[in-house]
């Protein structure tokens, strides 16, 4: 793990800088600022908002630091809604090093023991972090990844596409969709031609939204 380092982004939270890829893992311009608008405002709470569900299910694509799961639950803890969360991440960081990304001061205290106390055993299978919330970290490459369970948000949170295109090509996209229910919704910070032609072209209605500190705009899609 020589090649992760910390960094300290614009908003006072911590994100990690891959060597390897040459990528954060989080805008530089806010960690928490850009979890908080782009995956719960613009993903979460919009769905919640326009279905009035009290249960809801995420898929994670780049679970990384977990700061996405983090703010999710606590989001869903003080909303009294239920989450059932599963992290798709190809190389889960070692517990010691999630330890210290200081996400704890944004977040309950139960929710930051239990997340820790429980972060290797979910590498395993679903664990209940909170009484109303399950975590289950999938250790698989996108491709690989198969569930028999449909989720009503996709988190699309890889590394943007001039460092991982293989991320966001039209057979990734295409497989990832496939787990999304119908009516579904599909938020990720980046907004280019070609991601919004190939999710127009796998049937989604596409939504260009004010995007987070940095960003002008993100997309989100609802799956027809």
């Amino acid at each position: 793990m020589n090649h992760l380092t910390f960094a300290l982004t614009s908003d006072g939270s911590k994100t990690i800088f891959n060597e390897e890829v040459g990528e954060n893992y989080h805008s530089r311009h806010g960690a928490l600022q850009e979890s908080q608008h782009v995956f719960i405002g613009s993903g979460l709470s919009y769905f919640l908002e326009s279905t009035n569900e009290k249960k809801v299910s995420i898929l994670e694509v780049g679970f990384g630091t977990g700061l996405n799961f983090l703010v999710s639950a606590d989001f869903c803890a003080k909303n009294g809604v239920e989450l059932n969360y599963s992290g798709i991440e190809a190389f889960p960081l070692p517990e010691e090093m999630v330890s210290e990304t200081g996400y704890n001061q944004y977040i309950s205290e139960d929710l930051w023991n239990s997340f820790l106390n429980q972060y290797s055993a979910t590498l395993h299978q679903p664990c209940a972090i909170l009484d109303c919330c399950s975590l289950h970290i999938i250790e698989k490459k996108l491709l690989d990844f198969t569930s028999d369970k449909y989720f009503d948000v996709i988190y699309f949170d890889a590394f943007a596409a001039v460092h991982q295109p293989e991320m966001w090509n039209l057979a990734s996209l295409t497989h990832i969709s496939k787990f999304l229910k119908s009516g579904g919704i599909f938020v990720t910070y980046a907004i280019t031609g070609e991601l919004k032609r190939t999710m127009k072209s796998l049937g989604f209605t596409i939504e260009k939204v004010p995007g987070a500190a940095g960003k002008r705009e993100m997309l989100r899609a609802t799956k027809s």
